[in-house]
């Protein structure tokens, strides 16, 4: 079955975020919003189906989570990237970033520091800051639009107090799909200075090209008995409003942690559509999931090359993973301010500015291209109008 990616969508009038409330986020909702990170495009027409299906049933009542359930996350793990987990290691998270939350709490105390990548997911910043930890930066390098762990860094701001590191893996913003031999530096580090390591794994799927996403905790046995592994279909096929995610330990210790810490906030229930979205996607997605990042890679190659063509002062990041383009604004020396003004006030494209994901993304646009190819033009097209305009 082939896919249409290109048909446009009206999502106006459904209260979403992207659409409805770029207000909260702008100030203004006349512009092309391509920020929040979910996609213009509907979820797999199983997934639809199913959900439709228990909807007719009528009744809403509490959920529990079968055994297919728990047996979809499995099987799908092992399939896309080769982890071999066992049911047991999978404990239920409302979302993956309520998961973080939970799972700050749940290992380690008030006044403990746990450190972050900056620029990264800036949701990981109230996580931090709203449970009462001390955030420890250990940025990024970046060296010709290509960023990497900076291991040196990292081991000179580490101390006693150091409890936890969060790893967005892909990383969100800058797309990077981290290599075996850097998350083994990482690991060995964790390791040695006893660090858990809680691996945001939303972005999993979403790997183009040779690129190969590697679960944190596949590294080795020892790096697996520290980390809590964050997954969820919510990214992968367009389900964030459904909340339904997996925290994954092999750590009995660190999963009983976590599961008593998410008892103890009262975030046990499941989302009686977010079970059966979950299974369906997971167990029948696979050939739309497929079809989408071939699509994603193209809109991506389409505005990379306008923008070498016709911005040539933008540099854009390689897409390594993610559906979240990374673009370098600094060289046409606008400042953060005028920078906000050119794309909101003047060419009317809802990038999320960088700086929100720290200082190091001052000067960066994060642009969402989970989107019909029409709305990637269309952004281009607004841009190049403006600039000609300066």
């Amino acid at each position: 079955m082939k896919y249409d990616f290109d048909r446009v969508i009206e999502r106006r009038g459904t209260n979403c975020i992207k659409w409805d409330h770029a207000d909260l986020f702008f100030g203004r909702n006349d512009l092309l919003p391509m920020w929040v990170a979910d996609m213009d495009f509907e979820s797999p027409p199983e997934v639809v189906e199913a959900i439709v299906s228990r909807a007719k049933h009528g009744i809403y009542g509490y959920t529990a989570r079968s055994k297919a359930y728990y047996e979809s996350i499995v099987n799908w793990l092992y399939r896309r990237h080769g982890w071999k987990i066992k049911e047991e290691w999978i404990a239920h998270a409302p979302g993956v970033v309520a998961a973080v939350h939970i799972a700050i709490m749940a290992l380690s105390h008030p006044g403990d520091r746990v450190v972050v990548q900056t620029p990264v997911y800036y949701p990981f910043f109230k996580a931090i800051n709203e449970t009462g930890r001390q955030m420890i930066l250990n940025p990024l390098k970046e060296s010709d639009g290509r960023y990497s762990m900076d291991f040196e860094d990292l081991e000179r701001k580490v101390d006693s107090r150091t409890k936890i590191i969060i790893l967005c893996s892909p990383h969100n913003p800058v797309g990077r799909v981290w290599r075996r031999d850097e998350l083994s530096r990482l690991g060995e580090i964790c390791l040695n200075r006893n660090i858990k390591i809680i691996s945001d794994e939303i972005h999993s799927d979403l790997v183009f090209g040779n690129n190969k996403h590697i679960p944190t905790a596949m590294i080795s046995d020892e790096v697996s008995s520290i980390t809590l592994t964050c997954v969820a279909p919510s990214k992968t096929f367009n389900l964030a409003g459904l909340s339904s995610a997996a925290v994954i330990s092999s750590s009995s210790e660190l999963l009983g942690e976590y599961s008593s810490m998410m008892s103890t906030v009262g975030a046990g229930m499941s989302n009686v559509f977010g079970t059966v979205a979950l299974e369906t996607a997971y167990n029948n997605g696979e050939r739309w999931l497929e079809q989408l990042l071939e699509y994603i890679n193209g809109n991506f190659v389409y505005m990379r090359d306008f923008l070498k063509t016709n911005f040539p002062e933008l540099r854009v990041a390689d897409l390594e993973g993610t559906y979240l383009a990374w673009i370098d604004f600094r060289n046409t020396g606008m400042s953060v301010e005028e920078l906000r003004s050119f794309l909101y006030e003047k060419a009317k494209v809802g990038f999320e500015d960088g700086s929100i994901f720290g200082e190091e993304g001052e000067g960066f646009m994060r642009v969402n291209l989970a989107c019909p190819r029409a709305i990637v033009e269309e952004a281009m097209k607004r841009l190049i109008t403006a600039r000609k305009s300066e």
